[in-house]
């Protein structure tokens, strides 16, 4: 496991590695990194909680071998709790798990700390913010859903209000806000002046782009984050 950040709101870009190269993660990582990613997306889902199948804990301990930043682990997957520790040891930085997923997530944040990571709490657009204002204590990251989960490349679904209210509900801890779904340049100003700190994006990092072309993932990620910080 990498050493894990100390908190501090400036903005973050996320690449998820589910738009990139299956063929070729390892180079895909690096280069990214390279081209000034702060951390590394990886979406895991397993067909039940989500229509798709993607990374068990053996492909992400692949991945932790080219990871240097931080490894931000999200699971969609129900049941999640089983799984915890296998990510954990699997090598992620941050694990989070969504409030929907199961009958106790204040017992499920528990368990992810436990293994030493950083915790995060997951709501789909359907779910309010008040689902985790109970939880707030436990976790270091709140991931709000801006597409229905399951699949890269679909359309924004503006969440603004829900990031409002939950920056209202975090106050001062140290809690990251985080957008997963949608975002590139013309998205990201909304949600970071409703409060958002840390950008996943996937087509719109990786679109364009390749491991013999990097300057291109430079290129969308420093548009990405000049977008945001012009709105912080």
């Amino acid at each position: 496991m990498a050493a894990t950040e100390n908190f501090d709101r400036r903005i973050r870009i996320a690449p998820s590695i589910l738009s990139a190269d299956f063929a070729d993660f390892g180079r895909e990582i690096r280069v990214i990194e390279a081209q000034g990613a702060d951390w590394v997306h990886v979406d895991v889902m397993d067909g039940h909680f989500v229509p798709n199948l993607t990374f068990g804990p053996p492909a992400v301990a692949a991945f932790r071998k080219h990871v240097t930043t931080l490894m931000d682990v999200h699971l969609m997957i129900a049941p999640v709790d089983p799984f915890i520790e296998a990510y954990a040891e699997a090598g992620a930085d941050l694990i989070t798990a969504h409030v929907e997923a199961g009958p106790h997530i204040h017992r499920t944040l528990q368990a992810i700390r436990a293994t030493g990571c950083k915790a995060g709490v997951a709501l789909n657009p359907g779910t309010p913010a008040e689902a985790v204002e109970h939880v707030l204590d436990l976790a270091d990251l709140v991931c709000v859903m801006t597409v229905n989960p399951g699949f890269g490349g679909q359309r924004f679904i503006d969440m603004t209000r829900k990031i409002r209210r939950l920056r209202e509900m975090i106050g001062d801890r140290p809690v990251h806000v985080e957008i997963d779904g949608g975002v590139d340049p013309g998205t990201a100003p909304l949600v970071v002046a409703a409060g958002a700190d840390v950008l996943v994006a996937g087509s719109a990092v990786f679109r364009g782009g390749s491991v013999e072309r990097p300057e291109v993932y430079g290129e969308n990620i420093r548009a990405i984050r000049a977008a945001a910080e012009g709105a912080a």
